[in-house]
């Protein structure tokens, strides 16, 4: 299982697993009303298919494992539920929300072609990435 992650100008941490590296940020920390250090929330953007690999949604969560819980169970009412999209191809790990919502709607705003060749990249077989995860 591949992870992508975008990198900001943060101390850096590299993982090194069979075959892959796999870059992660430190999430940055604030100052929370009570003094206290705060970690923004890690951002994912996930791409789910149906069985037939036909259907492709784009998606942005804080967290990934639950968020694919609640499509793969028809828990979301609306598109991946009618169209029984659930299969998860792709996925990426940002330090924050905000560098996943920037993400996720650049890659809403792609071609079909070019959102396949992003999950084939790293996930040429399309196989459901859910079961890593968990």
């Amino acid at each position: 299982m591949a992870i992508v992650i975008l990198r900001e100008l943060r101390e850096t941490v590299i993982l090194k697993e069979p075959k892959e590296t796999v870059i992660l940020n430190e999430p940055k920390a604030s100052e929370g009303s009570n003094g206290s250090q705060m970690t923004e929330k890690q951002g994912y953007v996930y791409i789910l298919t149906n069985a037939h690999n036909k259907v492709l949604y784009t998606g942005v969560t804080s967290d990934l494992v639950k968020r694919v819980y609640e499509h793969k169970n028809k828990m979301v009412d609306g598109f991946t539920k009618k169209y029984s999209v659930y299969k998860l191809v792709h996925f990426e790990v940002f330090v924050d929300m905000v560098g996943a919502i920037t993400r996720e709607k650049q890659i809403k705003g792609w071609l079909r072609g070019k959102k396949i060749a992003l999950i084939e990249g790293k996930n040429p077989e399309w196989k459901d990435l859910y079961d890593g995860l968990c």
